[in-house]
């Protein structure tokens, strides 16, 4: 649904977005990573026709984003880090201003602006001043309003931006329901650990170029550093941990936030001996686990820290 083939933009002598290739399917929810200044928001601004490629393409449900703008924005659905409301107008005024510029007809637009509130649980808000709403409904209004034209295609840049902890799980839900609803969405973060839940694919971009496109779980298993295991045992860890650090293959054991931890030597080694000696030395095994490396840990592993 999303092609980018090549795509450059310079500003004089700064190349902030270098080349980029990468695609993302349709129905397919991509997390767009990378440090500040790492060229995202000059890509998503590329994607939504707000800016001309210096060099390279991208296709918008097959349209170019340099030849075929007006094709490409009835697809598109916009929303910028930051975005203004009209903060004197009602929330249902605002929803049919902008319908009545995408040109929905206006018997229609009563039942669009019905349907988008209730998408983003914002119905009880239909009268209230913008202006009196709070910034994680103001985030949701800037959401309902992309959605007006009901778009196939979503870019979302920082959608959760500056909003508290609440606010973010309920964007990050909202999200997560329009993926349900096969919308195509290329959503930009820096919450690392919500964007793993969150995204079935992650583009991680680095002084305008592209260093890993792919599955999570692929990026996950990149980052790992070896084979660890995680554990609690109901009392006494000090002796769990001794008893551990014995084990055929067991490099090393230390407790971290109240979590026992063993390394194994190598990736092939059989975990099941530690649930079995704490056993045997009589200790009440509570938890057991490998270990998953974090998103986080994957940014850091495939990236050097450059800006552009």
């Amino acid at each position: 649904m999303i092609e980018i083939k090549g795509l450059t933009r310079r500003y004089g002598a700064l190349t902030a977005v270098d080349g980029l290739n990468f695609s993302v399917e349709r129905g397919e929810i991509c997390g767009f990573i990378g440090p500040n200044g790492a060229g995202k928001t000059t890509t998503i601004r590329m994607l939504a026709t707000l800016l001309q490629p210096t060099h390279g393409d991208a296709t918008i449900g097959g349209h170019s984003v340099s030849h075929d703008r007006m094709e490409v924005r009835r697809l598109l659905g916009y929303m910028p880090d930051t975005f203004g409301v009209y903060e004197d107008m009602l929330v249902e005024e605002y929803l049919h201003f902008f319908a009545a510029m995408y040109r929905i007809a206006s018997d229609r637009r009563d039942k669009v602006v019905d349907e988008i509130l209730q998408l983003t649980d914002l119905t009880g808000k239909k009268h209230a001043l913008i202006r009196t709403m709070s910034r994680g409904n103001q985030q949701r209004l800037g959401l309902a309003r992309v959605l007006v034209h009901n778009p196939e295609v979503l870019l979302l840049d920082e959608p959760a931006s500056g909003l508290d902890p609440r606010a973010r799980i309920e964007i990050r839900a909202l999200i997560s329901e329009l993926g349900k609803m096969k919308k195509t969405i290329l959503v930009s973060s820096h919450i690392l650990r919500e964007m793993s839940d969150l995204c079935h694919s992650i583009a991680i971009i680095e002084a305008g170029r592209l260093v890993y496109k792919g599955p999570v779980s692929d990026a996950l298993k990149m980052a790992a550093s070896g084979l660890v295991v995680e554990f609690k045992v109901a009392a006494e860890p000090q002796k769990a941990l001794d008893t551990a650090g014995v084990i055929e293959g067991v490099k090393r054991v230390w407790e971290e936030n109240g979590i026992l931890r063993a390394e194994f030597d190598r990736p092939d080694r059989d975990i099941s001996g530690i649930p079995e000696a704490l056993v045997k030395a009589g200790l009440k095994v509570t938890m057991f686990r490998e270990a998953q490396a974090d998103l986080e840990e994957a940014f850091l592993s495939l990236t050097k820290g450059k800006v552009t």
